[in-house]
């Protein structure tokens, strides 16, 4: 399938004039805020929230005098009233109005990534259910391990995923602030009920304290949520990219009629999604750097971080939303091929058991170490075989491992046959998968 995803939904959010929008909505909540507390006449209110309006080219204008955005944008809008103007930013700070509508536009980008986040975890559970029996050698260090399934792999992203939708949720009461505080946060020029009947009017909290602008372990909070997760979906990229190696082939992107993989080697089918998407969670967790060092501004405020936000804030957001569509495109259309994962599962003539084995020695009365003594000498030849390249079956068709066990009279001292083959049983490692999916899914 082709990715179809458009950023135009988020990054519609950080535009200019997304940005003059959410300041002219803060101005006209303060005028309403103004107006309940009896400062502003009601005539005057209805005006300035029915006709204040702003021009982009106006404000660039003004800009190039005045050197300052916020100046230039309260201007412009004046120049859209009348009298009235004179209680447009009455009492406020340039902070109470940028920072406050940082918090709408923070609010409605998280809301859409927390969106694409319950998007992701249903596909992962959907295709969960669907290999939730399917088998697979589980690995540590690259090396085989033991039988699991690949369900179970899903289940284990989908509870990945759970934390950070968590994470992502309790963030959002972190951001979702907003402060009409004045100059220094003082209140000197408005009552604590501006601050709270403004934060009432769009939706937001009002910061129990401030100084001069919002204080940014708020926004390296949001910074570093987003960037754990990128580091989730990356995780959940690197290891489609391995099951797509030619060496295993377990899964892979899905491969459209048409597509082609290299402009040299017409045979390529490549793992291009999960290697953008391993680059774009390099790009994420970047942001979060900067975030961190605007925490510690010069005593009110300065305006270090300033610069900074007005990059990593939207490329923040617009980059983690259509990272998180592509990793959703991935999983909902992965390729699986279970033939495959259960060859590569016998790929080691049955070392895969080896635990099983070992388990059963101490229940016989033999020692730990005596057990791990026999059972890894046994294996041992079978990885030798592996290295002349000895076919991992014998001639009856059973593996290898098995057929050395059985000849070890050490071992046969305190296993049967029976007892040893039933080691070889793959009903053994699926048999509590039912209780994790029922832990994790509920």
């Amino acid at each position: 399938m082709v990715d179809r995803y458009s950023r135009e939904e988020m990054s519609s959010k950080w535009t200019y004039t997304a940005k003059y929008q959410a300041w002219l909505d803060v101005e006209k909540a303060v005028v309403k805020a103004w107006n309940r507390l009896g400062l502003i006449p009601d005539e005057d209110a209805n005006k300035i929230v029915k006709n204040a309006g702003f021009s982009i080219e106006r404000i660039d204008e003004i800009e190039k005098v005045t050197r300052h955005d916020l100046i230039a944008f309260t201007t412009s809008v004046s120049e859209t009233l009348g009298d009235e103007s004179r209680w447009f930013h009455y009492g406020m700070t340039s902070s109470d109005t940028v920072d406050t509508a940082v918090a709408l536009q923070m609010k409605s980008s998280l809301e859409l990534v927390i969106k694409d986040v319950k998007m992701i975890m249903e596909s992962i559970k959907k295709r969960a259910q669907e290999h939730k029996m399917t088998l697979m050698v589980g690995r540590s260090h690259g090396i085989h391990g033991e039988p699991i399934t690949f369900g179970l792999v899903l289940a284990v992203w989908y509870d990945e995923m759970q934390r950070h939708l968590t994470n992502l949720e309790q963030t959002m009461e972190v951001i979702a602030v907003g402060q009409v505080s004045g100059a220094m946060g003082n209140f000197a020029h408005a009552p604590i009920e501006l601050e709270e009947y403004t934060c009432e009017e769009l939706g937001l909290k009002a910061a129990p304290a401030s100084n001069q602008v919002i204080q940014r372990d708020r926004y390296a909070r949001l910074a570093t949520a987003l960037a754990l997760m990128a580091s989730s979906i990356e995780k959940f990229a690197v290891q489609v990219r391995h099951w797509q190696r030619t060496e295993v082939y377990e899964c892979e992107e899905f491969f459209a009629k048409g597509q082609k993989g290299s402009s040299a080697m017409p045979h390529k089918r490549n793992p291009i999604l999960t290697e953008n998407i391993t680059g774009l969670a390099r790009m994420i967790r970047a942001y979060a750097n900067p975030a961190m060092e605007n925490i510690a501004l010069w005593h009110e405020r300065d305006i270090s971080h300033s610069s900074t936000e007005r990059f990593w804030l939207p490329d923040a957001f617009v980059t983690t939303d259509f990272m998180l569509h592509r990793m959703n495109n991935v999983i909902a259309n992965l390729t699986v091929f279970p033939e495959n994962m259960m060859r590569n599962l016998n790929q080691t003539g049955g070392l895969v058991f080896s635990q099983r084995v070992l388990l059963e020695l101490p229940l016989k009365g033999v020692s730990r170490e005596d057990a791990y003594r026999i059972v890894q000498r046994n294996a041992m030849k079978v990885w030798e075989g592996l290295q002349s390249d000895k076919p991992v079956l014998n001639d009856k068709g059973e593996s290898l491992y098995l057929e050395y066990l059985l000849s070890d009279e050490e071992l046969r001292d305190s296993l049967s046959e029976d007892e040893i083959r039933d080691c070889f049983n793959y009903d053994y490692y699926t048999k509590n998968v039912d209780k994790i999916f029922a832990r994790v899914f509920k």
